[in-house]
């Protein structure tokens, strides 16, 4: 995971033992097990490591795993285009979600500015797909995640209070649909649905996200989360139908 934060900079296995607390050495020698498995590989300049080619493979492997993105690609696709903003999907994993799939305006009106490739993760508690996936849960599952992953402020506007996102989950729940305004990043607005298996399990959620500068939360609500119901709607039944 240290690898995976650093990217193709790469860390030195004198950095890793520090980052680990672990023996030089012993670093030393998983790093050439991991090299020898095509996991690792030395970095450029031939200072340090980065991840290598099988990491790939796994992540490839991990998300053929999810039938809900291939079903659900044309829907967001034509969802994009409609709304002139960005759509992805998102499954829940703990307290994060992970990004599976995602499709971009063609025009990119409003692009959000934080990182949302497939495969990244982000809180939980302050995304519209990550409340909309809590609001899932019963009660004691919730009650375990938050204890364990104490709440952080990412903006001045971030729920941090537990009662407070607790209330906030309880009417995603009742309304089946989440916003979330400015609570992960300055200016970023996000609209969220979930998407349902044939037991009505939300298994994923999708969402629009835009910039306030060009598209306001009531906007949003108004002209695009009818459009947003529909197309998780139909990504549900065509999942159900598939299953």
């Amino acid at each position: 995971m240290f690898l995976v934060e650093q990217g193709q900079n790469g860390l030195t296995a004198r950095e890793l033992a520090q980052m680990l607390g672990a023996p030089r050495t012993s670093v030393a020698d998983l790093l050439k097990v991991l090299e020898g498995r095509g996991f690792v590989a030395p970095t450029a300049e031939g200072h340090g490591w980065r991840l290598d080619f099988r990491v790939a493979q796994l992540g490839n492997a991990y998300l053929h795993e999810f039938s809900v993105r291939e079903v659900g690609r044309t829907a967001m696709r034509e969802l994009s285009r409609r709304t002139g903003l960005t759509t992805q999907m998102a499954v829940l994993d703990h307290t994060d979600i992970v990004y599976i799939e995602r499709q971009d305006a063609s025009r990119r009106r409003s692009e959000p500015r934080v990182v949302t490739d497939i495969g990244s993760r982000l809180p939980a508690y302050c995304t519209s797909m990550g409340r909309t996936l809590l609001a899932e849960l019963d009660n004691r599952t919730l009650d375990e995640l938050l204890r364990a992953h104490p709440l952080v402020r990412r903006t001045a506007r971030t729920i941090v209070d537990t009662a407070a996102l607790k209330a906030e989950l309880a009417k995603v729940r009742e309304q089946g649909w989440c916003l979330v305004d400015q609570e992960l990043e300055e200016g970023l607005v996000s609209l969220s649905s979930p998407i349902r298996d044939r037991a009505g399990r939300a298994i994923a959620a999708m969402n629009i996200s835009g910039q306030v500068n060009r598209t306001s939360p009531a906007h949003m609500v108004e002209h695009f989360l009818p459009k947003l119901r529909t197309a998780a709607g139909d990504i549900s039944q065509m999942l159900q139908h598939k299953s």
